[in-house]
């Protein structure tokens, strides 16, 4: 069991699962670059203290549902992200990993995600990305390019009207599994809570 989180005065502390999926990248044939992708627009996004548990694996539907469940049973990961293995290939099983250790399905972020996506390229049609609840956990499947990663997260704010990406709902959904409560850097990704929900500013310490 991982030893407790160190609190802060002023924000909650928050202990995020990233694992990138990738047959090749797990078997060091080509460097990962789905975790930097997802650790440096989270450091950005994320004004909480941020405890990191990183995962690189290949994709293997019994090893993807242990490794999760692993993040949030063991670990106590309030959010986990992933990355890859959401196509149609053969070897694309993230979506039924996820699915099979879930309590509750989120169908909302697929629907943005592939609603982002389909702005920029035809065939964001074909991506399989889910979200669900496990415990007090939300799980999320990302795309596996950074620039994807990215786009789906923080939205397109430059759009007429703009479209909000995934993360603004992300903090009001962690609150109401039970999660820390995260705040946002307004410049990255402004979150979204009703007024009765937002907690008033804290003193640093």
């Amino acid at each position: 069991m991982p030893e407790p989180l160190p609190s802060s005065p002023a924000r909650d502390p928050v202990r995020i699962g990233v694992v990138s999926i990738s047959d090749r990248a797990s078997a060091g044939v080509y460097e990962d670059k789905g975790i930097p992708a997802l650790r440096d627009w989270l450091g950005r996004a994320l004004l909480n203290p941020i405890d990191w548990q990183t995962r690189l694996i290949p994709d293997e539907q019994q090893t993807i549902s242990a490794t999760l469940r692993e993040l949030v049973d063991e670990t106590r990961c309030d959010l986990v992200l992933t990355t890859g293995g959401t196509g149609p290939a053969p070897r694309d099983v993230t979506p039924e990993a996820t699915l099979a250790v879930a309590s509750k399905e989120m169908p909302g972020f697929g629907e943005q995600m592939r609603r982002i996506s389909l702005a920029f390229v035809p065939t964001a049609i074909l991506s399989r990305q889910v979200a669900v609840i496990r415990g007090k956990a939300l799980v999320i499947n990302l795309p596996g390019q950074p620039k994807a990663i990215a786009e789906t997260l923080e939205g397109m704010r430059d759009a007429t009207p703009p479209v909000p990406g995934i993360f603004a709902a992300v903090p009001y959904c962690i609150d109401l599994i039970g999660g820390p409560y995260l705040e946002t850097d307004d410049a990255v990704c402004k979150a979204f809570r009703p007024k009765s929900a937002v907690r008033p500013p804290r003193p640093a310490a």
